[in-house]
């Protein structure tokens, strides 16, 4: 059995950890005693652990327990400052890592967080060095979000500096997801969020239950650092299930690598270094011959592609995981970061020199009274 351990940090990451605790219930139950009351049921042995500096943030999850949210103490908030996140990071460490240590051993830890927040983007890389300290065999993934672009220079600064943090890691992996991206899911911000978790979140499960599932063709946790480990050590994840109308495995394989159905923007065919494509249904619907040619497709422009077939009653459904050799849309933020830091230096140079033109007037003069 697979022991797994995901940790939501900050506003984005608690969110979306609650939306993995609400699938594991099935994708609902009562919201206002689904805390209280109901157990997620999780394919392998899973503690999940929401952690803040904002205590509104946690009290507003619907689906996770009060047992498996902390609060770490910060009494001004971090104010989007990733210099006060990690200063509190530090000072609160000991009982951050032993609310942690005292839910046993992992095997595998999902670290979910915004990379342009206060609290997610300054306490993950920290968080992420503990945790291979403190578990030298653990395999350690970041689900790392970012942000709209429309949010801010701040957060788009903030992205840029933890971004980098995390791929200095020595870690397993990143899984991008981008908000701006998947704003496509619904037409405003407000609305786009709830959606965007849902999806990160059947997403992720689909991963677990499939590397503690017994296959046809066998994908593990093994081949999973392997695939992370490859190119930049950055990747996305792509998802497609068919419908009663369109049954072959083949177009779900196709679709599951399609644009609109990943995370991040990227072209397979152009950006991929390596890859798994684990595909589950029916026996009926799982034709060897076909996963086998269309896995071929892909690994004439990925390199190595591992496959994995699970046998579970429904029509196919596919999940992708690749890592990229190149990113431009990555890049494309940091280069947009920058302009935003550097305009923020003209304005206050611009103000000093206001204010400066303005004492000069009194420079020779002496109060009177």
């Amino acid at each position: 059995m697979l022991n797994v351990l995901i940790l939501g940090v900050g506003q984005c990451g608690n969110r979306i950890l609650d939306a993995v605790n609400k699938e594991a219930m099935g994708g609902g139950g009562a919201s206002k005693i689904a805390k209280y009351c109901l157990k997620p049921k999780f394919p392998s042995r899973v503690e999940t652990v929401a952690i803040n500096t904002a205590i509104n943030d946690l009290k507003e999850l619907r689906y996770t327990t009060a047992k498996d949210r902390l609060h770490v103490p910060n009494l001004h908030g971090m104010g989007a400052n990733r210099n006060v996140g990690k200063q509190a990071f530090m000072d609160n460490r000991d009982s951050i890592m032993g609310e942690i240590e005292k839910r046993g051993d992992f095997d595998i830890a999902f670290v979910l967080t915004s990379t342009s927040g206060g609290t997610g983007s300054s306490f993950s890389p920290l968080l992420i060095n503990e945790l291979k300290r403190q578990y030298p065999n653990i395999t350690v993934v970041t689900v790392a979000i970012l942000p709209f672009r429309e949010e801010g220079s701040i957060y788009l600064q903030n992205a840029a500096f933890s971004m980098r943090e995390l791929m200095e890691l020595d870690a397993d992996g990143i899984i991008l997801a981008d908000n701006q991206y998947m704003k496509r899911f619904s037409g405003d911000i407000a609305s786009a969020y709830d959606k965007i978790n849902s999806t990160i979140a059947k997403r992720l499960l689909f991963l677990i239950e499939s590397l503690d599932s017994e296959m046809l063709s066998v994908t593990d946790l093994g081949d999973f650092k392997t695939v992370m480990n490859g190119g930049l050590r950055i990747g996305t994840m792509g998802y497609y299930q068919a419908d009663g109308k369109n049954n072959s495995v083949k177009d779900a394989i196709e679709n599951s690598l399609k644009p609109n159905n990943l995370l991040y923007p990227a072209n397979v065919a152009d950006d991929a270094a390596r890859a798994m494509v684990i595909i589950q249904g029916s026996r009926e619907h799982l034709d060897v011959d076909q996963i086998t040619k269309e896995v071929e497709k892909i690994t004439a422009s990925a390199g190595h592609v591992f496959k994995g077939i699970v046998v579970k009653k429904g029509h196919p459904r596919v999940l992708s995981v690749f890592t990229l050799a190149a990113a431009p849309e990555l890049e494309s933020i940091y280069a947009q970061a920058a302009r935003g830091m550097q305009d923020e230096k003209e304005k206050r140079s611009r103000a000093r020199k206001q204010l400066d033109d303005a004492f000069a007037h009194i420079e020779d003069l002496e109060e009177i009274y």
